[in-house]
């Protein structure tokens, strides 16, 4: 009976934290969607949100609601290529979706898959996938390049937001790459205190340290300027409205994410974060009256299913176990 109990409250758990965590995501694109109108500095936005995130970590392991970390010097230096990527995958959807729709960048960024195929192959040790998970990558290209196309237009693409959405894809897949060896380790040390949100706090730190060069190359001169044409525009309230609450959403559902992941393992969620994109697509061109033409529709559900059917086969059958010799 206890069992069943147990059971019963472990799928409510998980039903919950997928909930939570569409939900956190849906909620993070609007907001960052209306900070990045309000001000044209996308680098610092995502560095802003990142500082939210920060803010959150530092204070349940400063008030004991969850442990500190303990990592040496070592553990750090193995995270920091982990935490640039984080960074420019956190980057890149950001600015993809200031200089574009939210739901073309969503598109783009269902391509995520053919990138991790060509860094797992690429980048030793070499993972090869079943031959079936490398044929769904076709639907996934094919459907992205039909959402391109505009009935009466051609092929009509936002070469600006396609770069910036396939920088992330890029980046995710190395931090995938990269990550999961390092993460699995310091998981598996009970001293070092790195459970699932723990390994997020610490790559959110070590992602904000990696964008602040971006932000001074790229937008300091200006950015003084640009803040007060912001608060001019629109308002101070507003603007830090928007600015943190995107970042408390994206804190918010990657906690989410990662604690679903941990429970259930990548293929699950990777099937799960393709259908989340579903719902972001469907509110945002609500929200912001993103125009959704035939081909778009039929070409971002071709991709989305591709990107589901490579997430299902691109999991390997376990060996299996050699057979006992008779006696």
């Amino acid at each position: 009976m206890s069992g069943a109990k147990q059971e019963g409250a472990s799928t409510a758990k998980l039903v919950g934290l997928v909930a939570l965590w569409y939900a956190g995501n849906t909620f993070y694109n609007i907001y960052n969607k209306q900070a990045a109108k309000m001000i044209h500095a996308h680098w610092f936005l995502a560095a802003a949100q990142l500082v939210v995130g920060i803010v959150i970590s530092l204070f349940l392991w400063g008030t004991g609601i969850r442990k500190t970390p303990n990592l040496d010097s070592k553990d750090i230096s193995a995270c920091i290529p982990i935490g640039l990527f984080a960074s420019l995958a956190h980057s890149g959807s950001v600015l993809a979706a200031a200089v574009g729709a939210v739901s073309f960048q969503q598109i783009v960024k269902a391509c995520e898959p053919v990138f991790a195929a060509v860094v797992g192959v690429l980048i030793p040790p070499m993972d090869l996938k079943p031959m079936l998970a490398y044929v769904m990558l076709l639907p996934i290209v094919g459907g992205v390049g039909l959402a391109c196309v505009k009935e009466g237009k051609g092929v009509v693409i936002n070469w600006e937001a396609f770069m910036y959405a396939s920088m992330a894809n890029a980046a995710a897949a190395m931090k995938g790459k990269l990550g999961s060896s390092v993460t699995k380790a310091l998981k598996a040390n009970p001293t070092k205190n790195m459970d699932a949100a723990n390994v997020y706090g610490v790559m959110n730190i070590i992602s904000f340290l990696c964008t602040i060069p971006f932000v001074v190359v790229t937008e300091l001169p200006t950015l003084g300027d640009e803040w007060n044409s912001a608060v001019e525009a629109h308002g101070l309230q507003p603007l830090l409205k928007n600015l943190l609450l995107s970042g408390f959403f994206f804190y918010f559902y990657n906690e989410c994410a990662f604690a679903f992941t941990a429970q259930v393992g990548a293929v699950t969620s990777s099937v799960l974060n393709t259908a989340k994109r579903v719902i972001i697509i469907v509110v945002s061109s609500i929200v912001f009256a993103e125009p959704m033409e035939r081909n778009t529709v039929l070409g971002s559900a071709i991709a989305i299913g591709g990107t589901f059917a490579y997430s299902l086969t691109s999991k390997k059958k376990p060996a299996a176990a050699p057979k006992k010799k008779a006696a």
